[in-house]
């Protein structure tokens, strides 16, 4: 198995290796392995061969049991159990570190900023040598004197009352009696407490778990001459017991802020002390206070609630919930619509595009106010009412507020649109926050720049001597964390960018960058494919970061399918030889060289090309085209890109150059809108031409085929009803009386009722993890026992699905329809898996080629459009050899398939290249190269028609 002899490795020499026994996690053979401790490791093999459950599964799980063995019972109380993976012995195993595409935050708060932990650093940069500016009139503010606030109030009109007021609690938890008791013994008599006013001589509760707001009444006057001096003491009095700030609560006005320190003289603002918490937007203190710093409002869009203006209003226009009854001059709505049509001299029989600005206005907004007379017959007999018709939008807006359960509520949301929040236009925090700036630039302007232009910005700031004898150590830990980004390949991301938006590989890649900021050694690394999304002219730089985690003394291990990095790692361990059952055993372990030597490793033979994916013949020529005109989302500048139909085609380009946005955002929303009816806005174009020579659009993407155990390859391929049809007609059946739902583990009847058809239990164990046992009663069958008891060609409905792929296309031989679409997922490289497979235990690969077996199965009409962002996501050289084939065969139906891709082995079989570039983010968003590969590697200026020379 491996080159190591066993006098290497003997007991003890723990330094050198870790050393695995028996592992037998999920599909792996009990195999035993040893990875050489410091070096860079890559573990590939084919989809679903074992790799993951060897790094994931079983060294990074170890790894981190072992840690967390090693810490108090205390502590771990708070972290719940890990399990002991299922293996014999691992040696020399470091604390573990995982990096995989899983772990992303999808949190609408998180940004890159707050991942890397840059933003943090930039928030307290800001709070202590930032200079505040007035947000009203941008005049820079200083700190004001107690005369000038004695001057300020004495302004007020004659006669006005007022209370002095000091700020003693700003949003901090407790139930604050010290505080209470205190200023009574100071001989104050009332406090406001979440502006209320309470005595002190009374019992006052707070709740502890809630923020308060408390400001001490320090005195209580009316604005006339000669109260200077009271005035005077008491404002000192205030500044002291709130330390530096006060209020003035003006009785039938606005309160006024004073602070000795920030204050605008001419606009009388005063903006609180500046604090780190003050540019957090997940701070009530920083945040704005519309949208509560996600930067973002759900609101109705009309263009969902009346999506097609060539109708009209009784044709169907309205298409939102609660409006569909409206051409049933009988119904309440109906009755309303006729009233303002009447009232204002319309006709509803007229398309809406028709309508004046004027009676659109009205039927979107309301009447402002305006009561219609409404006459409407109802259970309760006829009358004449007067309504204010409030509009399409407010009146949606009202019944999504008291819309009861949450489906209801989902419904609406439908037909609601994300837009920047109207008050902060997408900037999240407040004015006051946001008029702090260093070297003219708020905090929003520098997060929202490009990596690579900040890191410019940083260099040549011009920064007072002052502010750089405060701010040189962070500055110091800023630039560093910048230049981390930028060696990982991300320099064309913001920080502001959420890190919802960012791909699979992106996301790893700036864990990695942080990581590397954390400088540890003696860490065992376990990445997941950090190649993902990622061009090959970046892959160099990606490899130079992974090197220099193994330089500074760590292991690093990478499961990979990645040509560049197989090659310049220490060690390679290929597991194998087959998928799922026919894998979980080590093919081979060395370098590069030897892999590629060794006759039985798969991978050595791609490798070393004595396999390889051959580039086709010819090219198919167009059939037609489509083109989208002026689109400008996210970085896209304005472009027309022609689409060829009925072809393979490429969109290519380095991360961050646009493919996403002009892919998914506007072509296959825009198809899925006008083709599929779906209810989504595609991103920022003038529109697209030609759609009519397409009727469906169906995008392939890696998500799970279903989130539960119930859902299974048979059920989602559609084939297990063809199956149950099947069982329902066998003699047995017929005999019973059972139909086709006796043979559902989804309703009652022929499942077993103790596990409600899911085969196994789960029970929940205090202090350890909830452990699955197979339900005792069916023994994990999912079915009763009269049920089993059909049997067809001597096989019970469950040993069918527990057959796989392979199996059931000898037992279904005789039966076309089902032979049929089992046949296409053993095509598409599945035959390894098994019909009932529950699809949590489905790799996203994996997924992805079970939908699109679910599509070559079906009968192709040579119109569908196809999408796939980055499918060889996962997949092995062998794989993509397969998936290649797949493509080929849904275009040779007439079909046209689009693909996004940075695989040089897929974009040398497509039959044309769209090429986004040149580089990323702000300097990306334009087409630099289409046309077939030998066209596109004759551009000079392509990235890909550089790497895809060696290729053709």
């Amino acid at each position: 198995m491996s080159n190591l002899s066993n006098k290497d490795i003997h007991r003890g020499n723990f330094k050198e290796y870790i050393k695995i026994r028996g592992a037998s996690e999920h599909n792996l053979k009990g195999i035993d392995v040893d990875i050489p401790r410091n070096k860079l490791v890559v573990l590939t093999g084919l989809s679903g061969s074992g790799k993951s459950s060897l790094a994931f599964d079983t060294i990074y799980a170890e790894g981190q049991r072992r840690y967390m063995e090693s810490l108090s019972s205390y502590a771990r109380q708070f972290l719940g159990q890990m399990e002991k993976p299922q293996v014999e012995l691992i040696e020399g195993l470091s604390p573990a570190i995982s990096i995989d595409q899983k772990s992303t935050n999808r949190n609408p708060r998180s940004t890159v900023g707050t991942v890397t932990e840059i933003y943090d650093y930039f928030r307290l940069l800001y709070a202590r040598i930032g200079i505040p500016h007035c947000p009203k009139c941008g005049k820079e503010i200083n700190k004001q004197t107690v005369d000038q606030m004695v001057d300020q109030i004495l302004d007020l009109p004659e006669r006005t009352k007022i209370q002095i007021l000091a700020p003693v609690v700003r949003g901090r938890k407790g139930e604050h009696t010290k505080l209470f008791e205190q200023a009574k013994k100071q001989g104050y008599v009332r406090v406001n407490v979440d502006g209320n006013t309470y005595e002190l001589s009374e019992e006052i509760k707070l709740d502890k778990n809630k923020k308060h707001n408390i400001e001490i009444v320090v005195d209580r006057l009316v604005v006339k001459e000669g109260i200077n001096k009271r005035l005077t003491d008491s404002v000192e009095t205030a500044l002291k017991l709130a330390e530096g700030v006060m209020m003035v609560d003006v009785i039938g006005g606005e309160p006024i802020n004073f602070s000795q320190s920030f204050a605008c003289p001419d606009c009388g603002i005063s903006i609180d002390e500046i604090q780190p918490r003050s540019f957090s937007f997940n701070n009530p203190f920083g945040a704005c206070p519309d949208c509560l710093g996600i930067g973002y409002t759900m609101n109705f869009d009309i263009e969902l609630l009346i999506p097609d203006e060539s109708l009209s209003i009784n044709g169907g226009a309205i298409a939102s919930p609660g409006w569909q009854s409206v051409s049933d001059a009988k119904s309440w709505t109906g009755a309303i619509m006729n009233a303002v049509a009447k009232e204002y001299g319309f006709s509803l029989d007229t398309p809406f595009k028709d309508y004046s600005d004027d009676i659109k206005d009205i039927i979107i907004n309301g009447t402002r106010g305006k009561s219609i007379k409404v006459k409407y017959k109802g259970q309760r007999g006829e009358g004449v009412y007067d309504i204010v018709f409030d509009g399409l939008i407010s009146n949606m807006e009202r019944r999504y507020k008291e819309a009861g359960s949450d489906n209801a509520k989902q419904q609406y949301e439908e037909f609601m649109r994300i837009r920047p929040c109207k008050t902060c236009k997408g900037k999240r925090l407040k004015e006051s926050s946001l008029a702090v700036t260093i070297a003219d630039k708020n905090i929003y302007e520098i997060t929202n720049m490009a990596i690579c232009d900040l890191s410019d910005f940083l260099e040549n700031m011009n920064l007072t001597e002052r502010q750089l004898y405060i701010g040189a150590e962070l500055l110091k830990e800023i630039k560093a964390r910048v230049k981390f980004l930028i060696d990982v390949g991300l320099d064309y991301l913001s920080l502001s960018r959420a890190t919802g938006t960012l791909s699979g590989g992106e996301a790893q890649r700036i864990r990695l960058a942080t990581q590397i900021g954390s400088g540890l050694v003696g860490v065992a690394y376990i990445l997941d494919e950090p190649s993902i999304g990622l061009h090959q002219r970046d892959n160099d730089k990606l490899l130079g970061t992974l090197t220099h985690l193994r330089d500074l003394g760590n292991s690093v291990i990478v499961v990979e399918h990645d040509e560049d990095t197989m090659r310049a790692a220490d060690f390679i361990v290929d597991i194998g030889p087959g998928a799922g059952k026919n894998g979980g055993e080590v093919v081979a372990t060395g370098t590069a060289k030897q892999i590629m030597e060794c006759k039985n490793s798969i991978t050595g033979a791609y490798l070393s090309g004595r396999i390889k994916i051959p580039v086709p013949k010819t090219r198919r020529k167009p059939t037609g085209w489509i083109k989208v005109k002026g689109a400008r989302e996210n970085n896209l500048k304005n472009i027309d890109v022609d689409f060829p139909l009925g072809v393979i085609t490429c969109v290519t380009g380095v991360s961050g150059s646009g493919k996403s946005s002009l892919v998914n955002e506007i072509l296959h929303k825009h198809l899925a809108k006008s083709l599929n009816r779906a209810r989504i806005i595609a991103g920022d174009h003038d529109g697209i031409e030609g759609i009519e020579q397409l009727d469906k659009i169906i995008d392939i993407d890696q998500s799970p085929i279903g989130r539960t155990p119930r859902s299974n390859p048979a059920t989602y391929t559609g084939v297990f009803d063809q199956i149950r049809d099947l069982f329902a007609g066998t003699v047995d059946a017929k005999e019973r009386g059972y139909n086709k739902g006796r043979f559902s583990f989804n309703v009652k009847g022929g499942r077993c009722e103790a596990c409600s058809g899911d085969g196994i239990i789960k029970i929940e164990m205090h202090f350890l993890p909830d452990v699955y046992v197979p339900c005792e009663v069916c023994d994990g069958k999912r079915y009763n026992r009269e049920t089993l008891e059909v049997k067809y060609k001597g096989k019970s409905i469950y040993d069918v699905l527990d057959m796989t792929v392979e199996e059931a296309v000898d037992f279904f031989e005789n039966v076309p329809s089902i032979k049929r679409k089992i046949e296409t997922l053993n095509d598409v490289g599945l035959s390894y898996i098994k019909l009932g497979q529950p699809s949590t235990e489905l790799s996203g690969g994996e997924a992805q080629r079970i939908k699109l077996a679910t599509e070559l199965s079906k009968r192709s009409t040579g119109k569908t459009i196809y999408i796939l962002d980055e499918p060889t996501t996962g997949l092995h050289f062998a794989d993509v050899h397969k998936l290649v084939e797949i493509l080929q065969k849904l275009a040779e139906g007439g079909n046209t398939v689009v693909v996004i891709e940075h695989n040089l082995d897929v974009i040398k079989t497509a039959d044309y290249i769209i090429d986004m570039g040149p580089e990323g983010g702000a300097r990306g968003g334009t087409v630099i190269a289409k046309g077939t590969p030998e066209e596109v590697c004759k551009v000079k200026k392509s990235y890909t028609g550089k790497y895809l020379k060696q290729y053709l």
